[in-house]
Order: C-alpha cells, then sequence, then structure tokens
C-alpha cells in the first residue's frame, strides 16, 4: 500500500505519490492499494482514472508512506517504509513507528542519521512517460515559466523578465494549481523553481533556474541549473539550500541570462537516468530488505522512548493546570 497525509491539492509530496502508485500498478505481480487521511481530487484521479482501490485490508506485506500522521494511522497493518520528502516541515519528520525510513536527498539522510533512524537514498521519481519534451525549446529565450510559491518570489522573476523582455507565465500550486504541469512547462523556454517542479522541467527538458522564496526556506536560490551541476545540487534537493543564496533582482536578470538552450537535453537525459520512476519504484520494493530483527529492535526502543517523553510531558501540563486551580482557589477562599 501507498499512504499520504493528503491527497487533496497539487504538490510535490502528492505528485509523487501519484507517480509511484501509478508506476506499482502497472507491476503484474502486485496489487497496490492506497490511503490518504485527506482525500480530494487528488484521490479520486487515484480511485477513478488509476483504478486503485482504497485501503481494504487489514494487512499488507509492505507500507510505502510519505508523512509521519499517516504513518501513526498505518501503524500495526505491516511493515511501513517512510519517505521523507523534508527535514524542515513537522509532517515531514520521521516517525519512530516506521520500521525504515528513505530520504530523497543526501540532506534528508544526514537528518535521519542525526537523529538515529536507520536510511538510504531514493531520489525523487517521476513519470517520464507522462513528462517528456513535446518541442525543444527555443534557441533564444522567449518565455519564462515560475513554479515559484510566493508573491515576493514572482514579483522580482516578473520584473526580471520585464528588464530582459522576454514574456513571463507562473503557476502557484496554492493559487492557480495544475495537475498536467508539463503541459505548461513545454510552452516554456525556462523554468524557474525548487525541488519537484526543478525535476519536471528537467524531465520536459527544459532548462532550468533553482530559486523560490518561501516561508519556511526564505529567499533562497542555487542559480541556473547547468547540467554538471545537477549531483550537487540534488543534494539538498534543488531546494535553494546548496548554494543558500539570496538573490535580488538584479541577480536574477543575470542567472536568467545563463539560459542555453541545449542544456535541456542533456538534463533530460540526467532525468531518464536518475529520476526515472521506474526505478524509484524498484528501489522502494526492495527496501523490505532492510528491515531486520535489529531494525525491529530500535524501532521499538523509539517508540517506548517517544511514549515515555509524551508521558512526562502531559504529566508537567496536568501538575500546572492543577497548580493554577489550586491558586485560583485559594484566592477565592481569601477573597471570602
Amino acid at each position: 500500500m501507498v499512504g499520504i497525509y493528503s491527497l487533496d491539492r497539487v504538490g510535490g509530496a502528492e505528485l509523487y505519490t501519484c507517480d509511484l502508485i501509478r508506476q506499482l500498478k502497472q507491476k503484474d505481480n502486485i496489487a497496490v492499494e492506497f490511503y490518504a487521511m485527506v482525500q480530494g481530487k487528488l484521490a479520486d484521479y487515484v480511485s477513478e482514472e488509476l483504478q486503485v482501490r482504497y485501503m481494504s485490508k487489514e494487512r499488507y506485506d509492505l507500507i510505502l508512506v510519505t508523512h509521519n500522521a499517516a504513518v501513526e494511522a498505518l501503524y500495526g497493518k505491516g511493515p511501513i517504509i517512510q519517505i521523507c520528502h523534508g527535514a524542515i516541515l513537522d509532517l515531514e519528520f520521521p516517525s519512530v513507528y516506521a520500521d525504515y525510513h528513505v530520504g530523497i536527498s543526501k540532506e534528508i539522510c544526514d537528518s535521519l542519521d542525526s537523529k538515529g533512524f536507520p536510511n538510504c537514498l531514493v531520489l525523487n521519481g517521476l513519470d517520464l512517460n507522462q513528462k517528456y519534451p513535446i518541442r525543444p525549446p527555443n534557441e533564444t529565450l522567449k518565455r519564462v515559466l515560475s513554479l515559484c510559491q510566493s508573491e515576493e518570489a514572482n514579483a522580482m522573476l516578473q520584473n526580471a523578465c520585464n528588464r530582459l523582455e522576454v514574456e513571463f507565465v507562473s503557476f502557484n500550486k496554492h493559487e492557480n494549481p495544475v495537475f498536467n504541469i508539463e503541459q505548461e512547462i513545454n510552452k516554456a523556454d525556462l523554468v524557474v523553481g525548487i525541488g519537484r517542479s526543478i525535476y519536471d522541467a528537467m524531465a520536459c527538458g527544459r532548462p532550468c533556474v533553482v530559486f523560490d522564496s518561501r516561508g519556511y526556506n526564505g529567499n533562497k536560490g542555487d542559480g541556473y541549473l547547468h547540467p554538471e551541476l545537477f549531483d550537487t545540487f540534488v543534494r539538498n534537493n534543488c531546494s535553494g539550500r546548496f548554494r543558500n543564496r539570496a538573490y535580488t533582482e538584479e541577480e536574477l536578470v543575470l542567472e536568467i541570462q545563463k539560459y542555453n538552450a541545449a542544456d535541456g537535453a542533456r538534463l533530460r537525459q540526467i532525468a531518464e537516468k536518475q529520476l526515472n520512476v521506474v526505478n524509484t519504484a524498484e528501489a522502494l520494493l526492495d527496501t523490505v530488505r532492510c528491515i531486520s530483527p535489529e531494525t525491529r529492535r530500535k524501532k521499538r526502543y523509539r517508540i517506548v522512548r517517544d511514549r515515555l517523553t509524551r508521558l512526562r510531558t502531559s504529566f508537567r501540563h496536568l501538575r500546572r493546570s492543577f497548580k493554577r486551580k489550586l491558586k485560583q482557589m485559594m484566592g477565592i477562599e481569601r477573597a471570602h
């Protein structure tokens, strides 16, 4: 089974999950179902378009889960592999209830290591039959597509494009989400964004600039993605946290001017070698071999320690509440 916290909106983890489910569905020797705590259009797509059944069994041979809340909801239904897409947002933190963990970048794996969670690296996976170049990008830059998720980033990029006299288009998943974003990517020459947006652009053979300005990440970028720099940028999930550089409007102009249409084909080749969901699915299925008596022992220890920590926290809250009520009662008695 493949599980996730939410399948109601477009997002990196959500599209990753859809591509993974689609790939597993194509395997004759596997029966796949899905689970989502919050359901919506993407859940409808999985059940109606992909014809994948919602959770119907009590036990599964393997459960691949994104997000710790979903891990806890599925605990006890079979061996759980948690796929961690980040190390900053609470929902993406590793769960003590997972049997093993997968990081989609070295940065995430390093974070898992520091927290004592056995893990392995499996890069993001895309359906390259769905996302591919329909036409090559123009030799001369004419159209820039922003997949940034902030008004600040898009305003800076709009001004940069105005100065360069090129067309600017933006799609923000919070304001005007698009499920088949590859169609919009193929209309552009250059794509700006971070994370999954960069991988989608690479799959469609588009040169990229790694940049965004998000609340949890701030104004950060790695700049123009020269193909030879992919292995470096992907260590931090093409998030902008490798160079960790804040960009001005003038600096974005310089990065956009590095556009080279030929880089698109080279980035597509990299996607075929390193970001193919066919390989991702096989690697994830193989992680069940990583679950051993030792990893299970460590999991039991983590669960006990976590429950003791929660009990201590609950006890402290109760004690503070009791003291407050006691003071209130004593104050009332003195008043009388």
